[in-house]
């Protein structure tokens, strides 16, 4: 009897890897033994990570409690960062959603999906209410004469979903930093329809001076805490999401 070796699976797998003006950008599989195997898809930007399969329950809570705060029968909506896709993926679970661009600043995240190398890659490249734009999304979101779907210049949406940066002050470029102020906050609001959404993911506890902002710039403004469970440290976890609606 002839015996086949079983097929090795790496345990580390580097899918992609680029260098960026923010330092190195790396896409890579792993597989966690002590949880039967699972596969896990992470991405890391310098020594940052930025995302990883293993947790993506308030990436896709941001699109949920966003888009349930919405009225009318046809949305159009922005997510900001496209990372491995689950808020994107999140929002076109909902049938009301029309239209969906996804702002992402590195083509190397872009050609991740439409290349497969991500598990939701052909589910967004597939929907044509979906596009992969890329641009600064926070040049694009404080420049309302341009906007941030640069197909439809000065176009306003209904819900406008934010998850780049860690939190509101922890950004991956400082350059960012001047969005998280009020002048920053008003310029993305004029590109939202009157009750539209602005929603912010965070990798932190609710911060009651970004409430505050928000509440300075939106008619309401609540932060809600997501937990999780974390298998890796076998404990609870927890993000925040900001949800602001524009008056």
């Amino acid at each position: 009897m002839i015996r086949v070796a079983p097929k090795m699976i790496p345990s580390l797998e580097i899918l992609d890897a680029q260098d960026t003006h923010l330092g190195p950008l790396v896409l890579r599989r792993r597989t966690i033994a002590s949880l039967d195997g699972l596969e896990v898809y992470e991405v890391k930007l310098g020594e940052e990570f930025l995302m990883s399969s293993l947790f993506p329950e308030a990436e896709k809570e941001l699109a949920y409690r966003g888009l349930s705060k919405l009225e009318g029968d046809t949305w159009d909506v922005v997510v900001g960062g496209l990372g491995l896709g689950y808020t994107a993926a999140a929002v076109l679970e909902n049938q009301k959603v029309e239209s969906m661009v996804v702002v992402e600043l590195f083509p190397q995240v872009i050609d991740w999906h439409q290349q497969g190398l991500v598990p939701v890659g052909p589910m967004l490249s597939g929907d044509e209410r979906c596009r992969l734009v890329r641009q600064d999304f926070f040049a694009a979101a404080q420049n309302p004469s341009i906007g941030l779907d640069p197909e439809n210049p000065g176009k306003q949406f209904h819900a406008i979903l934010l998850d780049i940066d860690h939190t509101p002050s922890f950004q991956l470029d400082d350059e960012n930093a001047g969005f998280y102020s009020f002048s920053g906050l008003s310029a993305v609001a004029k590109q939202m329809h009157c009750g539209g959404v602005f929603g912010l993911w965070s990798d932190d506890l609710p911060d009651a001076r970004f409430t505050e902002l928000l509440l300075s710039v939106f008619k309401t403004a609540e932060a809600i805490i997501v937990p999780f469970y974390n298998p890796i440290l076998d404990t609870e976890s927890s993000n925040t999401v900001y949800l602001a609606v524009k008056g």
